[in-house]
Parts: C-alpha cells; structure tokens; sequence
C-alpha cells in the first residue's frame, strides 16, 4: 500500500535513479556521485539530488565535500544539504549527516533500516527535481525491497544504473544484481564495468 506522504513528496520528481552493486568495493557511490555531478551539469536548469541509502555506510557526504555539515529541519520537513551553495540545484540527504560523529557506526537490524529510508522519502523535502539519484547499498537486501516498496507508486520514473568491474567474482555478482531488477521489474539504463583497466 502506498504512503501518501511519500507520494506528496515526490510528485514533482522527474526520474529516480538507483546505483546498484553486486558487491562492495567497486566504486558504486563513486559512479553515483559523478552521474549526479554530471546531470547536473547537462543543463543550467537542471536540479539534481543524491540519496545515500546505504545505511552502514554512508560515504556520499565525504565524497561531496560536505563532511560535517548538518540538516536543517523546516515547517515543510528535512532540508537536503546545498552541494552548490546559493544555486541549490544540486543536492544531499544522507545518514552521515545525522550522526554525532562522522566515525559512528550504524548497527540497525531491518525494521530500523526500513524507518530510515521512509523517513528519507517522506520527511525529506525535495521539492521540483529532474533525478533523484539513490545511492544503495551493495548486493541486494532489506534496503533495496523496502526503498522499491516505497517508490512503487512511480514505478514509470525508476530506473538503475548497474556498477562492476572485470573481476570474476564481481561479475558473477553482478549476474544476480541483473537477476533482481528482472525479478522486481526495474528497468535497466546502464552497466558500468568500473576500472576496467585492471583486470
């Protein structure tokens, strides 16, 4: 069943994006970080926004240089952290903000997780977008069930971007990454073979 507050807050969202992995350590939150650069800068009126949803370890903050800085709550909901200052076309929500610490760890168990994105779709205000790019965890878990649950009224603007490179074991996990999206009928947009220069 649909939560009507998450369908509120992403009616004006365009296109959802989710980087999928097979496993850990190929650079996926990488690849999410620069195709949220780069739609970003496709056009000067394009409004891009990244979602870490990868729990226990959140690295998107890092990556865009926002390492420290907090969320702000407003009457309307969470305010997504600026990536371009007074521009604010491009945009962060990620656990790592809310942590005490940047070193903290996450121990949740599947319901907390569960919480955790819902809150993020439905608490977070993300206003006109033209993609939501969703940085997930690797492999295919709790997570990825319960963020396409909740994404499941706007299944027609979902889409995903496949991460890997030239190891066996990671293409053979990539193998049951490609399994999953047919499985829950999620539209493939890309496969990219990272650092495949080191085989």
């Amino acid at each position: 069943m649909s939560n009507p507050a998450i369908v509120e807050r992403l009616k004006k969202v365009k296109n959802i994006i989710i980087v999928l992995s097979g496993k850990g350590g190929v650079g996926k939150s990488s690849i999410s970080v620069q195709l949220a650069w780069s739609l970003y800068l496709s056009s000067p009126t394009a409004r891009v926004a990244i979602l870490d949803v990868d729990l226990t370890g959140p690295s998107i903050p890092r990556m865009m240089g926002l390492d420290g800085l907090p969320v702000h709550q407003s009457t309307e909901g969470w305010v997504p952290v600026s990536v371009d200052g007074d521009g604010s076309r491009l945009a962060c929500m990620s656990v790592g903000f809310l942590l005490k610490k940047k070193d903290d760890s996450v121990v949740w168990r599947g319901p907390k997780k569960n919480a955790m994105i819902r809150q993020f779709l439905s608490d977070v205000r993300w206003g006109e977008l033209d993609y939501l790019v969703i940085d997930t965890p690797p492999g295919t878990s709790d997570e990825h069930l319960s963020l396409l649950e909740h994404l499941a009224p706007y299944h027609d603007r979902l889409s995903s971007v496949l991460v890997t490179t030239p190891q066996v074991v990671a293409l053979t996990d990539m193998e049951k990454c490609i399994s999953f999206t047919r499985t829950v009928n999620l539209s493939i947009s890309g496969l990219i073979e990272n650092m495949s220069g080191r085989r």
